[in-house]
């Protein structure tokens, strides 16, 4: 059998499955650390609960993302987890959610493991959002994920430094209502919303623009360029707000 016929008879299995986003869908991707927990607390000395290092490591890795030949507009990080919102006009590999997935982890991994100097694995699910309104819940339902994982993980660490077990901890954690967890932990000389708001919010990514000055090659002139950038926020709104804000952020698009 000739290579070009082996090729084509192949192929079918290959990509027998290969799904693709509609047009006009929103795509966003989330990624995931694998087993991160044991990376995090064991196989490495991060501070518990938070760690302005790792914060760090997962900030370089959405940018890296960001710069990766994807046209993505947002991108949002807390614990081990990122959300990337596309441009809805991006066409990479003919949205086909198996190369996104697979090149976004791929992407994800090998940049959080240079940086670690061990392996850091990362999974990646891809979410087809029809309006902005869902765009905008998705976002704000991690936006609230990030702050009830703070306040737990803030209250559980607490624990575990007094001794407790972490079977026991968890367990005590589960019957405790959100308020008797702030108290929990302003007896023990916390005050949750005293807290740095990247810990409670998570850290926001997007392209802002700026001026820069250039000099013209033909007049030798200084003139005034807008250029785009990355900007890193680390004070995000809540609730109403952050919904508003991500709103700002489709908008513009």
């Amino acid at each position: 059998m000739k290579f070009n016929d082996l090729d084509k008879k192949m192929r079918v299995y290959e990509t027998a499955h290969d799904f693709c986003v509609l047009p006009g869908m929103y795509i966003v991707a989330r990624i995931d650390g694998r087993g991160f927990t044991k990376l995090t607390k064991e196989a490495h000395d991060f501070e518990a609960p938070f760690d302005v290092r790792f914060r760090d490591m997962m900030v370089a890795t959405v940018d890296h993302l960001m710069n990766s030949g994807f046209n993505i507009v947002y991108g949002y990080t807390q614990s081990d987890e990122i959300s990337l919102l596309f441009h809805p006009d991006d066409n990479s590999f003919n949205r086909k959610e198996r190369k996104l997935n697979s090149l976004l982890a791929g992407e994800a991994s090998a940049k959080f493991s240079l940086m670690l100097g061990d392996i850091g694995a990362f999974d990646c699910r891809i979410c087809q959002l029809p309006n902005p309104r869902l765009v905008v819940d998705y976002f704000r339902w991690r936006n609230e994920d990030a702050h009830r994982n703070a306040l737990n993980a803030h209250c559980y660490w607490a624990m575990r430094k007094e001794g407790v077990d972490p079977e026991t901890a968890t367990a005590r954690l589960s019957k405790v209502s959100i308020a008797n967890k702030n108290e929990h932990l302003f007896q023990k000389g916390v005050n949750f919303n005293e807290l740095p708001n990247w810990q409670k919010r998570g850290v926001g990514m997007y392209w802002e623009q700026y001026e820069k000055e250039a000099l013209n090659p033909k007049t030798g002139e200084t003139v005034t360029a807008m250029r785009k950038r990355l900007k890193v926020d680390y004070e995000l709104p809540m609730k109403d707000k952050y919904s508003a804000f991500i709103e700002t952020v489709i908008l513009q698009q």
